[in-house]
């Protein structure tokens, strides 16, 4: 029996979580759960990296306190783009800045004056978003940001907090390949790119396929935690990739949904797609597992309904998000709609009204109670969900039968069974935990007990309840779907 150590952060909390892998079946227990708040000072919207270290270290302390000496590994992912800079003595120089912070405003418009749209698509095949890694740093140098430029090397976050562990300098493949700077085709930094926005090569490090392990923690930090010197695995460290791992796919026309704070709505190939169709449609090639391209969209997840709920919670009014959806399930169905990705949805400072807002502009009825307000974006995301699937069948040239939803996103069964009855297509609803357990099943891969992705995902088959929702509601939807589009455009 193998003993797993997995570390995932998303954008608003992270959790430590122990697999054990015994006879083809995978156990996991919840160590550590934590809060990730970023942090403002001066003016710039930080990650608070130092206290999230700290985490990591109560999670192995909790481990070793609760008996659990022998761990054989340990795995960490995050969410993508954003990058910690180190001097040349290894130091960290500051916070990572955070992807929502407002330095990218207007930077896409400025990168295209270098570069243009289609050639830097046709270089690096990822959907524009102003937070990619190769945009912030051409806020920066525009910025003068003295991190960057003063900066010898530069790690993605969860690169980092393996540094962070083991002294090693490493940058793992599925999250360098969320930066807007690799080649997706030789699965390398694209030096063309670098060289056009003058970005320093030899800031980068050395980039290495999951599943790599990468050195082991410290001597020091380890005799301070009692754990020995685990090996610290470069598991597939951007958080959407892990989940792709978890999906447990048994068909060849399935898309897969990772639903959290943003929904990646994607298929798995073996080369990347770089012609027009794709950058019309705005589909990203990311890097994943066993030299799979995740070919996807990015969408605004159940982030609005997060903010929702902070901004009721900040105004005494506390709901848990099952009472939202209570109160969705009481309201009318399709009063309003929103594009979920619009850019007035990024970072509001009230998201209620930012729906409120959206819909008074695009001449709709204005949802006004809680109710109506959740209903409206979960409406919205699982409409999205079906646009995102017809372009995306468009651009490959098959259809899609079934959707695989993972992540915690999938929790909320209303947005489960929307998305089913929204594209008319079965919805199969697991794992929750599909990141923790694709980081899991990535170091027991490291360590020999897994050979490839089938057997992978014939172990998640194993281990984990799934849940299935069936279309219904067909011309409803239909018309829904056409207003939808109407009110979106």
């Amino acid at each position: 029996m193998k003993k797993m150590l997995s570390f995932d952060f998303g954008a608003s909390s992270g959790r430590a979580i122990l697999g054990t892998l015994e006879n083809g079946v995978l156990k996991t227990e919840e160590m550590h759960r934590f809060s990730n708040d970023p942090v403002e000072v001066c003016g710039v919207f930080h990650w608070d990296v130092l206290r999230l270290f700290y985490e990591i270290k109560q999670g192995i302390l909790k481990c070793v306190n609760a008996g659990h000496t022998d761990i054989d590994s340990i795995g960490i992912d995050t969410w993508g783009v954003d990058v910690g800079f180190l001097d040349d003595k290894g130091r960290l120089i500051g916070n990572p800045v955070h992807y929502r912070d407002s330095m990218t405003d207007g930077i896409i418009e400025k990168a295209f004056e270098v570069v243009p749209a289609k050639q830097l698509y046709g270089k690096t095949g990822i959907q524009f978003m102003k937070f990619n890694t190769l945009f912030q740093l051409h806020a920066m140098n525009i910025n003068d940001y003295k991190p960057y430029k003063t900066a010898s090397k530069m790690l993605f976050m969860p690169d980092l907090l393996n540094y962070l562990l083991t002294g090693e300098m490493k940058s793992e493949y599925s999250i360098a390949s969320t930066s807007q700077m690799l080649d997706p085709e030789k699965r390398d930094w694209q030096y063309d790119i670098l060289e056009s926005f003058e970005i320093n090569k030899d800031i980068l490090c050395e980039i290495v396929e999951p599943g790599t392990i990468i050195g082991r923690i410290s001597k020091d930090l380890a005799d301070k935690l009692g754990c020995g010197q685990i090996p610290v695995v470069a598991v597939t460290g951007h958080d959407t990739a892990s989940a792709v791992v978890a999906v447990p796919a048994e068909e060849k026309n399935n898309v897969f949904i990772s639903c959290g704070t943003w929904s990646l709505l994607g298929v798995e190939l073996d080369d990347p797609i770089l012609d027009e169709a794709a950058f019309d449609a705005e589909f990203t090639n990311e890097g994943g597992a066993f030299g799979k391209i995740r070919f996807l969209k990015n969408i605004i997840g159940l982030w609005l309904n997060q903010e929702c709920k902070r901004h009721w919670e900040n105004r005494g009014i506390g709901l848990s998000f099952g009472e939202m959806a209570d109160l969705a399930s009481k309201e009318a169905p399709f009063r309003c709609f929103i594009d979920p990705s619009d850019d007035s949805f990024m970072a509001p400072k009230d998201m209620p009204q930012a729906v409120k807002d959206y819909c008074a502009k695009t001449g709709q009825n204005v949802p006004e109670t809680q109710g109506q307000i959740v209903r409206c974006i979960v409406e919205s995301l699982a409409l999205k969900y079906r646009n995102a699937i017809e372009n995306l069948e468009k651009t490959i040239g098959r259809p899609i039968n079934t959707i695989n939803m993972v992540g915690g996103g999938i929790k909320d069964t209303m947005l489960c069974r929307f998305t089913a009855e929204a594209t008319g297509r079965k919805v199969v609803a697991g794992p929750t935990e599909g990141t923790a357990i694709g980081n899991l099943l990535i170091q027991a891969y490291a360590l020999g007990e897994v050979k490839d992705l089938k057997e992978i995902r014939d172990v998640v088959r194993n281990s984990v309840p799934l849940e299935v929702y069936e279309p219904a509601n067909k011309d409803a939807w239909d018309k829904a779907y056409e207003e939808f589009l109407r009110v979106t455009k």
